[in-house]
């Protein structure tokens, strides 16, 4: 390994919080535009794309100041662990829309030592922030909405 590669992996990588933090608010502007009702618990919001592929964001819990959400990719006839799962809280008053979880990944760090044992990218956090963004973008253009209680 060369020496400007050793030195690579040992440097600790430092998130560009501007960056992050608009992700977020881009997020919850999403959010908002898809669940008008996401100050209610119990409500479960379903895009469904074709009738193998559907998207589904249930609200868990809910209060003054922030929102829970399940949001999960169900694929028919897939099994579950191939299906993308993720914990989203949203703060109403900054807001803005973070990924808790991601995977049943609790707790995502904001930088993770690179290699490590569970191969999380340094950049995971921001990756799965990203991930939610495309994902809210392909929810607005190409599914059709439902929503029912949960």
């Amino acid at each position: 390994m060369t020496g400007v590669n050793k030195q690579r992996l040992q440097t600790k990588y430092v998130p560009h919080l501007p960056t992050l933090l608009a992700v977020c608010e881009v997020n919850y502007a999403r959010l908002l535009r898809l669940l008008p009702d996401c100050d209610s618990e119990d409500l479960c919001y379903r895009f469904s794309v074709n009738d193998r592929l559907y998207y589904q964001i249930r609200i868990l819990d809910s209060s003054r100041y922030t929102s829970t959400l399940e949001c999960r990719q169900i694929t028919q006839g897939n099994p579950g662990y191939l299906n993308p799962v993720m914990q989203v809280r949203m703060y109403h008053d900054a807001q803005m829309a973070e990924v808790l979880k991601s995977q049943h990944i609790g707790a995502l760090k904001a930088s993770y030592a690179y290699p490590n044992q569970r191969m999380h990218q340094r950049n995971e956090k921001e990756m799965v922030n990203r991930f939610l963004a495309e994902w809210l973008v392909f929810c607005q253009n190409n599914a059709t909405r439902t929503l029912t209680q949960a």
